[in-house]
């Protein structure tokens, strides 16, 4: 029997910060947790695989049950994530870079404009590669609005780097359903990414 918890109306990242705290009072068994946004759902989801949980998820109207399982299975649909499909652990160096804003630098905006695209469209040939890239504030309008710059992002996420943009961010600029690459992701992932990082560059 699954324990149930109701986040429904909280805002990210307190779903997966919640939901965290009542797994690691339990040695084994499942949690459900209540959502009633996309966000919250695809985060928990996230948090389930990174902990080796099973994750089964149904809908029931605009109420979305995301049951977490620990200690294996919980029922026919859940299995704990493949390692690839979550990484908790960085490869490589570890490194992780942060876009805080759509433009490098502080003082003439249109400069700024113009090195950040030359930065980002750079980042492919760094060897290796960053694990993750996290863009929050205005730096979400860079995965979330059309540009030259979408084609390069795209680029790095078939090979492979993780690129995350913050849900709140998005939120705030009415950018939630425009994102044109990578997923959203909360401040407890971006958080966790750059404390586990061996290294986190920024170009701000």
């Amino acid at each position: 029997m699954s324990t149930v918890l109701d986040c429904r109306g909280l805002a990210c990242p307190q779903p997966v910060i919640r939901a965290k705290e009542l797994l690691d009072s339990l040695t084994h068994g499942s949690v459900e947790v209540l959502v009633d946004n996309e966000a919250a759902q695809s985060n928990l989801e996230r948090f389930g695989k990174s902990q080796g949980c099973g994750v089964a998820v149904r809908s029931s109207g605009d109420t979305r049950h995301i049951t977490l399982s620990k200690g294996g299975r919980d029922d026919g649909t859940a299995a704990a994530a493949a390692p690839e499909e979550y990484r908790c652990d960085l490869p490589g160096t570890g490194l992780v870079m942060v876009i805080p804003a759509d433009t490098m630098g502080r003082g003439d905006d249109p400069l700024g404009h113009v090195l950040m695209r030359a930065y980002i469209k750079t980042i492919k040939n760094l060897k290796p590669l960053p694990a993750k890239i996290f863009f929050y504030n205005t730096g979400v309008k860079i995965t979330a609005t059309e540009s030259d710059l979408v084609a390069p992002l795209r680029e790095l996420d078939g090979l492979g780097v993780e690129i995350y943009s913050c849900g709140t961010c998005l939120d705030f600029f009415n950018l939630k359903d425009a994102l044109l690459v990578g997923q959203v992701t909360n401040m407890f992932e971006i958080m966790d990414g750059m404390a586990t990082a061996a290294k986190v560059v920024s170009p701000y």
